[in-house]
């Protein structure tokens, strides 16, 4: 791929969207935004207590992204190759999630104001994965306020991620199922997407590969 722009991305926690991410910066030599959820001080408060700290969290969350943005528009346009791990439309998406109603009224006035003019990726990666492979990949990780998430709340996420982007149109699309496969330590699955993303250019596409084992299986059979 030769200068593919402004790279997003997205998907529910866990699913292993800064991991890509930091792959693709990394091939392309390019820039990386992280959404840099450590450094959110509501953020275990949060978890402990999702609605006493929704607002402080989610409004950090939405101060420090559009910050990212601001200085994404105003950077250096001869280095058009950027890679971020979070849509800024994703935080609005949080904000419904976790705040109450008179809450969101006024995140909403705030989001209006601080999201204007924000850059349009060139192409969105939405990564999909079922609530169990989450919790699996999310333990694995083990960041401690991470490990009392209720399967509830990651269900309530991954459907509103899915409900958002059955009607996404703002940039290409490439939706991606990752519950088998491994995008970091996998060549063959990282070529294999790769090869997805220089076709999806325009337009929605879908990208549902078999796990790299199976692959290598099934081409022992053909042999």
């Amino acid at each position: 791929m030769q200068n593919p722009g402004f790279i997003v991305v997205e998907g529910p926690i866990g699913v292993g969207k800064t991991s890509l991410a930091r792959r693709l910066a990394e091939s392309f030599g390019c820039e990386l935004l992280l959404e840099g959820a450590a450094e959110n001080p509501f953020l275990e408060r949060f978890y402990r207590n999702p609605r006493a700290a929704a607002m402080q969290t989610q409004l950090f969350f939405l101060l420090q992204r559009a910050q990212q943005m601001q200085e994404l528009r105003q950077a250096d346009m001869f280095e058009p190759v950027r890679v971020a791990d979070f849509l800024m439309d994703k935080d609005r998406l949080f904000a419904k999630l976790t705040l109450d109603r008179e809450e969101f009224k006024l995140y909403e006035q705030v989001y209006s104001h601080l999201t204007i003019d924000v850059p349009k990726p060139d192409l969105v990666i939405y990564l999909q994965a079922p609530v169990d492979v989450l919790i699996k990949r999310i333990g694995k990780r083990g960041i401690g306020y991470e490990r009392g998430m209720e399967p509830a709340y990651l269900k309530s996420l991954c459907d509103t991620y899915t409900r958002f982007f059955h009607y996404y149109n703002e940039s290409p699309l490439l939706i991606v199922n990752a519950a088998e496969i491994n995008l970091v330590e996998s060549d063959s699955d990282y070529a294999a997407l790769l090869e997805q993303m220089a076709q999806a250019t325009s337009g929605r596409h879908y990208f549902n590969p078999m796990p790299a084992a199976l692959r290598v299986a099934r081409a022992g059979e053909t042999s």
